[in-house]
């Protein structure tokens, strides 16, 4: 099958964009660090772009995020593309594949900006970013998990990075009429065609040390090529334990400047032993 859509590639002329949009808690990160700890043994076969601080990947998440809040404006609109061609400036002049990955690209999760919607301007999003990027024969992959398990996922998450204020329960009561993966894949299609739109399913990423088989190989390398990457070696962004959680939720419902409340969620994070039930202090029995 990769072989085949190789050679209807080859026959457009144009270079290939994979277009990995996330979405967020599906293991974006760990692909990411696990891309980045590689980038230079894949560099011969597939130019990546992910998130890293500094780079312009970061203000195109944030361009897209901002894009799904307030898709009528046109600012966001020229904002996005703007940023979308600050990436590809960065590439190299050749004809290798690219692959860009950032989660944000599908817009704001639910419990960001009172998003309560399952992606709903991921297809004009898409649909953009082809219409934008002439040059390219662009595709995209997102990476889905069990519905359940992801909104609480979301949930914890949207209270750290978001602001988020409402308990887990009244989350999952917001989202209760949330639609399933196949909504959103069929709304993809919609948006760019069937051939353009891949998912692939977090469970069935079967070696944690080596995170985003399934992208790799829809990238066009092979498992041999991917077993000689070098693997993970811990977890990425991992879940805040319960009480952390709780700390940072009722943080969130004070009034405090938004750079200061990150710094104080970066310290939560180190700390989560001071937030533990059963902590006692150093010396103590």
């Amino acid at each position: 099958m990769v072989a085949k859509d190789e050679k209807e590639r080859a026959s457009t002329g144009k270079r290939r964009l994979i277009v990995h949009v996330g979405v967020q808690k599906t293991g974006s990160t760990s692909i990411q660090r696990h891309l980045g700890r590689n980038a230079k043994a894949l560099s011969d076969r597939l130019i990546v772009r992910t998130p890293e601080e500094g780079t312009p990947m970061r203000p195109l998440g944030r361009a897209a995020v901002d894009f799904s809040l307030r898709s009528e404006s046109g600012d966001t609109e020229a904002a996005l593309k703007i940023a979308l061609d600050d990436v590809l400036a960065t590439l190299p002049a050749n004809d290798l594949p690219v692959l860009l990955s950032h989660e944000n690209l599908a817009g704001a999760m639910p419990g960001n900006g009172g998003e309560t919607r399952l992606y709903p301007a991921l297809p004009q999003i898409v649909s953009l970013i082809r219409s934008h990027v002439k040059d390219f024969d662009v595709d995209f992959v997102y990476y889905s998990r069990r519905m359940n398990a992801w909104k609480s996922s979301v949930w914890a998450q949207a209270v750290r990075s978001d602001g988020y204020t409402r308990r887990e329960e009244e989350f999952m009561a917001e989202t209760a009429d949330l639609p399933g993966w196949g909504n959103l894949h069929r709304r993809l299609v919609e948006a760019v065609g069937g051939k353009r739109v891949t998912r692939f399913k977090l469970e069935d990423e079967a070696d944690a040390e080596r995170p985003g088989r399934q992208l790799l190989l829809h990238a066009g390398l092979s498992d041999e090529e991917i077993d000689a990457l070098q693997p993970l070696d811990g977890s990425s962004m991992s879940r805040l334990n319960d009480a952390s959680t709780e700390f940072l939720r009722h943080l969130n419902s004070l009034n405090i400047n938004p750079h200061a409340r990150g710094k104080v969620a970066d310290l939560v994070a180190r700390t989560q032993s001071l937030f533990s039930a059963d902590h006692r202090p150093e010396g103590t029995l």
